[in-house]
């Protein structure tokens, strides 16, 4: 008889395998083992039809039951189920215990072949020659932002354009502990402890006191409006008694 294609299934393993049905039981799951890593005597095999039915594969003499006895049908799931306790079955996923090997960086940078190689044919990144003027540029572009804007250390402002968030200026520079920061930041004490810290950040104080209220914030500088901008006095609307 032909060889019909199965789909064979188990915990670790999917792939297509041709089965003879002229094969006994016992014959296809010695030939399953190396498959899927599961023992013939602790492998439950069953057949998913094009329909979802799940047939069992069993016999009570699997040596002398052949597979013709069964729907082999073309492409058809033969899943095979582990009946050996978790603890004690094969982990072909798991790769916390495998050493992983590391090419040394010198061994590396000899290759044609990386995504390093790459990057320096199309000179991208660190090995493009403009990138210093270009991050100059963005330098010189935010210095530009907080001459125009009137942003300097001491003045009132407000933030994002809202109003509740008013505040003083309490620093203007760079912050090196924003990832990827390039350029000036403003720092801003809110009047009130709406920000996101308290003047530091990532470990450096930019201006006051550790503080549990979080009245600092560190904004770019095309979010800061420069102004009179007093204190808002909750009261002031109030009526008189």
């Amino acid at each position: 008889m032909a060889d019909v294609p199965l789909i064979v299934i188990s915990d670790n393993v999917s792939s297509e395998r041709r089965i003879t049905p002229s094969w006994t039981i016992g014959q296809l799951k010695t030939k399953l083992e190396p498959i899927t890593g599961v023992p013939p005597s602790s492998q439950r095999l069953s057949l998913k039809t094009a329909v979802g039915e799940s047939i069992p594969i069993e016999s009570a003499d699997e040596d002398s039951t052949h597979l013709t006895n069964f729907p082999l049908s073309p492409y058809a799931e033969l899943h095979v189920h582990d009946t050996r306790p978790p603890g004690a079955r094969l982990n072909l996923t798991d790769t916390s215990g495998v050493e992983k090997y590391v090419m040394p960086e010198e061994e590396y940078a000899k290759k044609s072949d990386s995504v390093l190689a790459w990057k320096k044919a199309q000179k991208l990144g660190r090995f493009d020659p403009n990138a210093p003027s270009r991050e100059q540029a963005m330098k010189d572009a935010f210095a530009q932002e907080v001459a125009e804007r009137g942003i300097a250390v001491g003045k009132r402002c407000r933030v994002g354009g809202d109003d509740a968030r008013r505040g003083e200026i309490k620093y203007v520079g760079e912050v090196k502990e924003i990832p990827g920061s390039v350029g000036a930041w403003v720092g801003v004490q809110l009047d009130e402890p709406v920000g996101k810290n308290d003047g530091s950040i990532g470990g450096t104080r930019y201006w006051g006191e550790d503080s549990e209220l979080k009245r600092g914030v560190f904004v770019r500088p095309e979010r800061v409006e420069v102004g009179d901008f007093p204190v808002l006095d909750d009261l002031e609307d109030m009526e008189e008694i």
